[in-house]
């Protein structure tokens, strides 16, 4: 989920409030992950982060599942992060390699395991070697399925195989983190998906799912052929915050622009993306 802001760059409660309750109710997302780099993460203070996990979690009551990302590049703050959340009601935590440092494989590990032991909340790993640097090999997987409270993978490494080799080797459910391979890593066993597209297409790709789960694949494929279009402006051109942000203003919803040093989506980009998700009003498989 991205986070909303108002005009003057600050924390819009009632907007995050407002938003929430749209991707649950309208999109037909069943779980939110909030403070993680869609919700600009870097930008935001761990005041506001905590205030957006209680916003959240009062918006969507018991509708939806409320994640929050609370790993950084400091252990220390990533515990700190960790129990706010656990403090201001968040239903899990998601957590991304250490970023920059490049620490070891070891360090990897044992950073992870430290945040996980300081809550009482699942934890989904996040791996997205495409901005960290460092990713997860398959041994240091296999050591954090050993623990309790580590249950699932966030994979946006783009590398289905793997995700499914270790999947199967170890039990933890995946969840694909790239929304060019949604169908794809489906088909391949992934449980769901921590898409930025839902934003905007929440609804289809339930439906997506449910044909394919009916067992009318002709029909999912179909469905994902006509969401190309909308995937790739939003996906493709730039951040993804960028391009949700654009396409949420453009039908009215709380998102405002991003905080330095992400900026607005130009005049063009901003058009085509209004183009594309206005191309995908009622159809026939919605």
């Amino acid at each position: 989920m991205i986070t909303p802001f108002t005009p003057s760059g600050e924390l819009d409660v009632p907007g995050t409030a407002a938003l929430a309750r749209h991707l649950v109710d309208e999109q037909g997302c069943d779980g939110l992950v909030v403070n993680g780099t869609t919700g600009e993460s870097p930008t935001t203070t761990d005041a506001e982060k905590t205030q957006i996990v209680q916003t959240v979690v009062e918006a969507v009551g018991d509708r939806a599942h409320v994640i929050a990302g609370a790993s950084t590049y400091d252990t220390r703050h990533s515990v700190g992060l960790a129990k706010a959340a656990e403090a201001a009601g968040a239903g899990g935590l998601l957590l991304v390699t250490p970023y920059y440092s490049r620490p070891t494989q070891a360090g990897v590990a044992a950073h992870f395991e430290t945040i996980a032991d300081a809550t009482e909340l699942p934890v989904m790993l996040y791996d997205i070697p495409p901005r960290t640097v460092i990713g997860i090999d398959d041994a240091t997987f296999e050591r954090l399925a050993r623990h309790d409270r580590i249950i699932a993978v966030k994979d946006a490494t783009g590398d289905i195989p793997k995700a499914q080799r270790i999947r199967v080797g170890t039990g933890l459910a995946y969840y694909c983190g790239v929304d060019e391979l949604n169908l794809a890593a489906y088909a391949t066993g992934q449980v769901g998906v921590v898409s930025v597209t839902a934003h905007l297409i929440g609804r289809h790709l339930n439906t997506m799912f449910d044909a394919f789960d009916e067992g009318d694949t002709a029909r999912a494929n179909a469905i994902n052929d006509a969401l190309l279009p909308a995937t790739e402006a939003l996906m493709s051109q730039g951040p993804g915050i960028i391009a949700v942000k654009s396409g949420l203003a453009a039908r009215g919803l709380p998102g405002g622009e991003p905080r330095l040093p992400l900026l607005p989506a130009e005049p063009d980009l901003a058009a085509l993306i209004a183009a594309r998700i206005a191309d995908l009003k009622e159809a026939s498989w919605a």
